[in-house]
């Protein structure tokens, strides 16, 4: 029997995959197509998403692949610069093509010793009290303990379990693709600066070589979602819109997308979980999605891997639902909002005025873009201290960065007093005692991270963090 069968090989089921075999448990990802697709409709990763390549130790092959960038516009098109004083070592956005995104993941999981079988569509699936089975398309059953759904908004998974995903319909589209054009830099310049002073879904970014990556709004929802535009298409809405179509030719991919936004009522019936865009669907505004994804696989790998090897504490595996549901309910509410502000006519624009006004302040600026970037996520955990349920950024510690501690994927007690114990749990939690000025600034006698590096507890006495590490990493070994 299978430990884990991932249904989908996209950044989130990819991120799974890895996390899970970091603890030993044997993973099959299943994808329908059989080769990977090239195209990357998300083109970067935000600051909590480097912040978890950070923390596997994967950081530096995305730096290499991509470019740091430090401006502003990331909410709705608004906000004057990139905010300072963010609470992060890693304060820009990452552009890396999602095909790239991909590959390096899927290098990384395969490295660690994930299964992949390319050409396998998911067309059934059964489960009992004692695991899953699932149907492919060419006749194949295979039996896992556990299956995740990561196989995007039109989730198989999410259909045959009967998941409610309730939430609000395409209202317009937007057409993007990937072409090459024929009009000067200056004349693109001209024109969208003209055109966006009513239709902010509008312009052309370019992505090298001679290529664009154009963006323009469509007459209305499509009737038919699953049928690809035609470059004929995407030349006469450019036209329509801005009076020119740029001499667009050549096209690597077109494709649209809408304002439709949903959430699965439950990321988890049984031993059949969701995650990425099968949990939750939204407007690519903000450039939010790839990254709730590689998030939800954060959080869910480790808690997973736990149920699986048999020391999961009651109601681990639950927590993931209780976790991510409200901060993919946040997005999905943040992604309405830009799109109100986006949309044309006069309301908007007056509305988008003021919120620019406000945004002048830096405070809110900050506020604006740490929802964006997933760094202001703090899960409800219980306890006073303001750190408990945030992730902690890395800090510098006397031997070294904080997060090359993390690469292994286990617990870490951060003891500053050296009078603590990680005890009989000490094959699932690090102990390192170490002090430092970053760490200093803290101002916390010692704190329990959980694997996807969350604070699970601050304090000084041992009584306090024996019922955090039962809690978290269930009862001790030999208890």
């Amino acid at each position: 029997m299978i430990d884990v069968l991932v249904v989908g090989a996209g950044p989130t089921g990819l991120m799974l995959a890895a996390e899970l075999r970091l603890h030993g448990v044997a993973t099959v990802v299943v994808e329908k197509d059989t080769e990977p697709t090239g195209h990357s409709r998300a083109q970067g990763l935000h600051v909590r998403s480097t912040e978890v390549m950070d923390q596997r130790g994967l950081l530096d092959r995305f730096l290499a692949r991509g470019q740091q960038f430090r401006v502003g516009g990331f909410f709705a098109g608004l906000g004057p610069a990139w905010p300072e004083g963010m609470d992060t070592a890693h304060s820009y956005v990452l552009a890396i093509p999602q095909a790239e995104t991909e590959r390096l993941l899927a290098e990384h999981a395969t490295g660690l010793g994930a299964e992949f079988r390319r050409g396998c569509a998911l067309t059934g699936l059964e489960q009992d009290a004692d695991g899953v089975t699932a149907e492919l398309a060419d006749g194949t059953r295979l039996r896992a303990r556990y299956l995740v759904g990561c196989d995007g908004g039109r989730s198989t998974v999410r259909k045959l379990l009967g998941t409610p995903f309730p939430g609000e319909p395409s209202r317009v589209d937007t057409l993007l693709g990937d072409v090459a054009l024929t009009a000067t830099p200056e004349e693109l310049a001209a024109v969208t600066a003209e055109v966006r002073k009513e239709h902010l879904r509008y312009g052309a970014m370019p992505l090298g070589e001679a290529r664009y990556r154009v963006i323009v709004p469509d007459e209305g929802p499509s009737e038919d979602r699953a049928a690809p535009p035609t470059l004929d298409h995407l030349r006469a809405r450019l036209r329509a819109v801005g009076g020119t179509d740029f001499g667009a030719h050549d096209p690597r991919w077109i494709s649209r997308f809408g304002d439709a936004t949903r959430q699965a009522e439950r990321y988890r019936t049984g031993r059949v979980l969701l995650a990425g865009d099968a949990a939750h669907v939204h407007p690519p505004t903000g450039g939010q999605g790839l990254n709730l994804g590689v998030q939800d696989a954060f959080n869910l790998g480790w808690k997973l891997a736990a149920e699986v090897n048999g020391w999961a504490p009651d109601g681990l595996l639950d927590s993931y639902h209780a976790e991510r549901h409200p901060v993919g309910a946040a997005v999905l509410d943040n992604t309405r909002a830009q799109t109100e502000l986006m949309n044309p006519g006069p309301g908007q624009r007056a509305l988008r005025r003021l919120v620019a006004e406000l945004m002048e302040f830096d405070e809110v600026n900050r506020h604006l873009i740490e929802k964006i970037t997933a760094i202001s996520v703090r899960y409800d955990l219980g306890g006073g201290h303001p750190l408990t349920g945030r992730r902690l950024r890395d800090v510098q510690l006397g031997r070294g960065r904080l997060y090359e501690l993390t690469h292994a994927g286990r617990g870490l007690l951060l003891d500053r007093s050296g009078r603590l114990s990680a005890g009989s749990w000490a094959d699932r939690v690090d102990h390192v005692v170490d002090t430092g000025p970053e760490l200093d600034e803290l101002d916390v006698p010692a704190t329990l991270l959980r694997p996807d590096g969350h604070v699970a507890w601050v304090g000084d006495d041992q009584e306090g963090l024996a019922a955090a590490l039962k809690r978290w990493f269930g009862e001790p070994a030999g208890g």
